[in-house]
C-alpha cells in the first residue's frame, strides 16, 4: 500500500525519501513547502504537531490499521522495522544503529544546522546578522563531530558497523553538505570515501534528487525568510 510522505528537500526529508527508495516501497509525495509556511497548516499539524517535515502515513501500519508519524528519526526507524531493513541482523547490530542515529539527531543535524543558519542565512537578513561568535562556535562542533564520524568511519565500512543501515541513510544528506557548513575533508580521508560510497548508490541518488527542482534560495527570498526565520503566520 502506498505511503503519503510530506516532504520538502532538506537533509531530514532527504533522508526519508532515500530510505523509501532503499527499501522500495511505494509512495507518494505530498511537499510541504516550508518557506511559504506550509508546515503550519490545520491538515499538516493534524499529523505532525511539532510544524516540521518530514511525516508519513503509513495506510498498512501496525494490525494492519493506519498510522502516521513525524520526527525523521522515528519514520527510519518504523520503515526499517516495518521491511525488516537495513537495521542490522542481529540486537547488538540494532543498538549500534540505534547509538549512531541518535548520534545524528542530537548532534550532526541541529549544530549543522545552525552552522548552515548562522555561515548562510544570518549574514543574509535585512538587517544582516553576522556573527563571528556564533558562526565559530557552530563551524568548530560541526567539525568535531566530523572528526568522530572520520574515526569511526576508520574502523569499520558503513557508520554502526560492516553494513549498511539506517544510521548512515540519517547522517549523510547532513554531511553532504560540508562545504556550506565551512568544513574540510583534507584531513577526514574515511569520511570522503563514506560519502562517496553512500552517494554512488542509485536509490540515494533518487531519493536526493527528489523535488530539487522546488528548492528556493532562502538568501534572497525574503518572505521564506520570515517564514523560516521569525516572522511566520500564526
Amino acid at each position: 500500500m502506498t505511503i503519503d510522505l510530506h516532504y520538502w528537500p532538506t537533509p531530514n526529508g532527504w533522508k526519508i525519501s532515500i530510505a523509501l527508495e532503499e527499501m522500495g516501497l511505494p509512495y507518494r509525495v505530498h511537499y510541504v513547502d516550508i518557506g511559504a509556511g506550509d508546515q503550519f497548516k490545520p491538515e499538516f499539524l493534524a499529523i505532525a504537531p511539532n510544524n516540521r517535515m518530514p511525516a508519513i502515513v503509513d495506510p498498512d501500519g501496525p494490525d494492519g490499521a493506519p498510522i502516521s508519524l513525524f520526527e525523521s528519526g522515528a519514520i527510519l526507524q518504523y520503515l526499517a522495522r516495518k521491511t525488516g531493513q537495513f537495521y542490522g541482523a542481529s540486537e547488538r547490530d540494532r543498538v549500534a544503529v540505534d547509538q549512531w542515529l541518535m548520534w545524528q539527531m542530537g548532534g550532526v543535524g541541529p549544530m549543522a544546522g545552525q552552522a548552515h543558519h548562522f555561515l548562510k542565512y544570518a549574514p543574509a537578513l535585512e538587517p544582516p546578522q553576522d556573527l563571528p561568535y556564533a558562526k565559530d562556535r557552530y563551524q568548530r562542533e560541526v567539525a568535531r563531530l566530523y572528526g568522530v564520524l572520520d574515526k569511526r568511519l576508520s574502523q569499520s565500512e558503513f557508520v554502526a558497523g560492516d553494513f549498511y543501515s539506517i544510521a548512515d541513510m540519517a547522517i549523510w544528506p547532513w554531511a553532504t553538505l560540508w562545504e556550506g557548513q565551512a568544513q574540510t575533508l583534507d584531513d577526514k580521508p574515511h569520511l570522503a570515501r563514506w560519502l562517496d560510497v553512500i552517494g554512488g548508490r542509485p536509490a540515494v541518488q533518487t531519493g536526493r534528487a527528489l523535488g530539487e527542482d522546488h528548492r528556493k534560495d532562502v538568501q534572497t527570498d525574503r518572505a521564506a525568510q520570515d517564514v523560516l526565520f521569525g516572522k511566520r503566520p500564526q
